[in-house]
């Protein structure tokens, strides 16, 4: 089958869409399919499009549609399309409306819709391969961030966090990811003077973020909107326990009864969260279970299944 594989993020950045767009296109590959990588459509023959984000690749999904009336089109809800876009506009849900079927990262995306809607709805766990546990400090209780700096992210509520700890706490905020506007590396650079226990490290390579991350005794997740982070999966697999603000986007991965969530946007909350996890063995261990629990969710093979059997469901659909 040809595919076109529609992801609106840049060639060579390191956006959540970019790097599940490039996933994607292995897996399709090793399926034996033919997939082409683009930010839009412009009339390439294809047997189906799929595009991530329902309001970035609408224009593709109707130049598509209006080209190929009877061909499957399968739409990604990744993030700030499911929980911002679809409130505000009418053109992502028309551009759902066109597609055979919806994928989302969670469960919890299927509340976002309407009944209609869920019927075409698939969840695709995002996977990842484990990597080598590198060591930790032993004189720092090190906390990582990863992620662009952006608004949505609420980049900096670690670090306000860390301001709360007492004197005696080893916490070290590790953050890692690009300024997306010149305010926020001005602010980030700010924070890292102000405060002992934050550090910048800007954008990292993929390998090296991944190595902090298992570095790290802990991944702080403090987004006011995911549709289901990559970073989650990561940590999971490599044995990082996920302290999250309480979102859709979160709690579908990592589930209701998880004891790592606190109320997004609040500072002393999560400080709170941060200083149990540090002098608490029993619950720092309660998140390692229940993380660990999970890790069989984020296995490659079981999104390679997951996509095979998609596509077989389009094969049989009636056009």
């Amino acid at each position: 089958m040809r595919i076109q594989l529609i992801c609106p993020a840049p060639p060579g950045s390191l956006y959540g869409n970019r790097v599940t767009a490039l996933r994607w296109a292995r897996i399709l590959r090793r399926l034996d399919h033919r997939v082409r990588l683009a930010p839009g459509y412009r009339g390439e023959p294809c047997d189906l499009l799929i595009a991530l984000h329902a309001a970035r690749s609408a224009d593709a999904v109707f130049a598509f549609h209006r080209r190929y009336p009877k061909r499957p089109i399968v739409v990604a809800l990744t993030g700030t399309d499911l929980y911002r876009d679809l409130r505000r506009q009418r053109r992502p849900w028309r551009a759902l409306e066109l597609a055979a079927r919806l994928v989302a990262f969670q469960p919890l995306a299927a509340r976002a819709l309407s009944a209609r809607l869920r019927r075409k709805l698939r969840v695709i766990y995002q996977s990842v391969q484990k990597t080598p546990t590198p060591r930790r400090s032993g004189r720092f209780f090190d906390v990582c961030v990863l992620g662009h700096l952006r608004k949505v992210k609420d980049p900096f509520r670690a670090a306000l966090a860390s301001r709360r700890l007492p004197i005696d706490s080893r916490i070290r905020i590790l953050q890692a990811g690009a300024a997306m506007e010149p305010a926020m590396a001005r602010r980030a650079r700010a924070e890292a003077r102000r405060n002992l226990r934050y550090r910048w490290l800007t954008q990292l390579p993929r390998a090296r973020a991944r190595r902090l991350l298992g570095a790290s005794r802990l991944l702080v997740l403090s987004s006011r909107m995911e549709g289901g982070a990559n970073v989650i999966s990561e940590a999971v697999v490599d044995g990082t326990p996920v302290v999250a603000s309480r979102i859709p986007g979160s709690v579908g991965l990592l589930g209701a009864g998880y004891p790592g969530y606190f109320p997004a946007g609040d500072t002393a909350a999560l400080a709170r969260r941060l200083r149990r996890a540090e002098t608490d063995s029993r619950f720092y261990r309660r998140l390692k279970r229940g993380c660990a629990r999970l890790r069989a969710r984020f296995q490659p093979a079981r999104e390679r299944a997951a996509w095979k059997k998609l596509l077989r469901e389009l094969g049989r659909r009636k056009t």
